[in-house]
């Protein structure tokens, strides 16, 4: 129960009870609530005291151009690099379904498939005859009949003709 002399000072005060009365233990308020209002007390103490130690007003005058400028600068960035996420935004390719009529109709073999995969992942002869277990003279004659069923010459256009016709992805 609050005691008569603090019912006294909440009534007395000019404008209505003071805010330090009313959180009194004896009016049912938990020390929780005091430490979150000393807490608060506590920082804009803190910020007071940095915001005067920091002269304000000074800095803000004295250097009142360049903050400006570095403001529009920051503006102008941030601007920048949400435009250019906006508008290079790809979409998520489309999981690729291979050509298997293209594949029927140039005579393409399983080993030559294979061969030509490896091409495009670029590794070199010896590097698809080693992972194939072939000879190097075999991934020869596989890229020479690849070739000639694409109608190319070289490996670059080997791997962009079978792109063109969905072989490879």
């Amino acid at each position: 129960m609050a005691s008569a002399a603090s019912r006294r000072a909440i009534k007395l005060g000019p404008s209505g009870p003071h805010p330090w009365l009313a959180l009194s233990p004896a009016l049912g308020h938990s020390s929780a609530m005091k430490r979150t209002i000393f807490l608060y007390a506590l920082a804009l103490g803190v910020a007071a005291f940095l915001l005067a130690w920091l002269e304000y007003k000074y800095v803000a005058r004295a250097f009142a151009s360049e903050v400006y400028i570095l403001l529009i600068a920051a503006a102008f960035t941030s601007l920048g690099v949400w435009a250019g996420h906006k508008l290079t935004k790809k979409p998520a390719p489309a999981s690729f379904q291979k050509n298997h009529a293209a594949l029927h109709s140039l005579s393409v073999t399983a080993r030559e498939y294979e061969v030509l995969e490896l091409l495009a992942k670029g590794q070199t002869n010896k590097e698809i005859a080693r992972e194939l277990e072939l000879s190097p003279n075999t991934v020869k004659t596989h890229l020479s009949n690849l070739y000639e069923k694409l109608g190319v010459q070289r490996r670059t256009q080997a791997i962009q003709t079978a792109k063109e016709h969905a072989l490879i992805p």
